[in-house]
């Protein structure tokens, strides 16, 4: 089942109170997501250049979480045969989306500057078992 859960911005202060930035909490043990199975192994930052498309590919044993934390980026899963498309990053609310295992994805960059996404998945990516495989997302216009 895909999962997405929405990450507010919190300002932060000083302390004289000035604002002094922001932060996006991503994942709390006491939100209750992600699901247990899924809970990360692993945390990294991947970049995509604008324009550029990560994928598609496939995990048959590793789920992903996924949350953009600058630019901003398009999720594109197959499920049944069908695309499903989710959102994350600056004008999507930092959102965080959980793509089980054995669920082929591509993750696009549709803005005009670098995406920085983490991923997290679980379990942690392994040289002895990379769990990589290609796949065609036939009939999608990642250019649309």
């Amino acid at each position: 089942m895909i999962q997405s859960k929405k990450n507010p911005r919190i300002p932060t202060k000083n302390h004289d109170g000035k604002q002094n930035g922001f932060l996006i909490p991503i994942i709390n043990v006491n939100e209750g997501f992600p699901s247990p199975d899924a809970w990360p192994k692993q945390v990294y930052c991947t970049v995509a250049y604008p324009g550029q498309v990560k994928g598609p590919h496939l995990h048959k044993k590793r789920a992903g979480l996924f949350t953009c934390i600058k630019g901003n980026v398009k999720i594109v899963i197959r499920i049944d045969g069908k695309y499903v498309e989710h959102f994350s990053g600056d004008d999507h609310e930092y959102a965080t989306i959980q793509v089980p295992a054995g669920t082929p994805s591509a993750l696009v960059n549709i803005g005009k500057e670098d995406a920085y996404i983490l991923n997290m998945p679980s379990p942690a990516w392994s040289k002895d078992e990379p769990d990589d495989w290609d796949v065609s997302f036939e009939g999608y216009n990642f250019n649309a």
